[in-house]
């Protein structure tokens, strides 16, 4: 005897770019977005019955659909304005999922001056949001920002460490510190203003890790964490995924070279990863 457990379908990697005109300057946004639905669909699986079965390629269009018309300014917005159309025009889904990513576009600057209609893209890291609402229930929105990619030359150690017969790594009182970050924060505040919170967040995040003198990632990571709470009143907590992207320093001795932490090797595989949540 079998059953159906736990299902769910959607569209995904959905891209668009938005121009938005102002009488002085334009505005550009490239997202990419990701929908699931839950709902009645169980016919569609165990009885070839697609008749409460939305099309994704439906879903696709009604992505291009609500953007026409959206005043969203960010990506928390939109997502959950197109959420609310999918349950709000199918009583078969009982809940909805949107995940939208952003490239870091920024406007240029030229001669000193704010280009109106040139950007430039400002890095390698997207700007994320998952909301989630059931119909008749709450939003539930995650922030976030995926690949913020830091590093700095000093004011970071690793001593002190657990050393046992497979141990080779040496005490590094001064080394370099990369790292490829996943960060994520859920709010407290039903309806903050999403684009200020990100803002302060990632402002207090690279600060703390620029100034702190760090022990290891995770001693690093804790107090970044502690600034984006301290920076943010509206969020809950904050998750945080850093790899230690590894810079090992180059053997030149064989050359007849010293190498006083001049030259490395960037690795990124293997690499540790350190996570955690901070919250209030």
């Amino acid at each position: 005897m079998t059953r159906l457990g736990e299902h769910r379908y959607g569209k995904s990697r959905v891209r668009l770019s938005r121009i938005t005109r102002q009488n002085d300057r334009h505005e550009f946004n490239e997202w990419t977005v990701h929908v699931l639905l839950y709902g009645d669909f169980e016919s569609s699986y165990t009885a070839a019955d697609n008749s409460n079965v939305l099309p994704t390629d439906t879903m696709k269009n009604t992505v291009y659909y609500v953007a026409r018309g959206s005043k969203a300014a960010t990506i928390e917005a939109f997502a959950t304005e197109l959420g609310d159309y999918f349950l709000h025009n199918n009583p078969q889904v009982s809940k909805v999922s949107i995940e939208v990513e952003e490239k870091p576009w920024q406007r240029m600057t030229v001669d000193g001056a704010a280009e109106p209609a040139t950007f430039r893209l400002a890095g390698p890291e997207l700007q994320t949001v998952h909301a989630q609402r059931a119909k008749g229930g709450a939003w539930a929105v995650t922030s976030g920002v995926d690949g913020l990619t830091i590093l700095k030359t000093t004011k970071s150690a690793f001593t002190g460490y657990l050393v046992d017969k497979l141990t080779t790594l040496k005490p590094a009182t001064d080394r370099i510190f990369g790292t490829r970050a996943t960060i994520t924060w859920d709010y407290a505040a039903a309806a903050p203003d999403f684009a200020q919170v990100r803002e302060r967040i990632l402002a207090a995040l690279q600060k703390a890790f620029a100034v702190h003198n760090s022990m290891s990632v995770q001693h690093t990571l804790y107090d970044m964490g502690k600034a984006a709470l301290d920076a943010a009143p509206e969020i809950a907590r904050i998750h945080l995924s850093m790899p230690n992207l590894h810079h090992l320093l180059a053997e030149l001795s064989p050359f007849g070279l010293d190498n006083p932490n001049h030259i490395f090797v960037p690795i990124d595989e293997p690499h540790g990863t350190i996570e955690a949540t901070v919250e209030r």
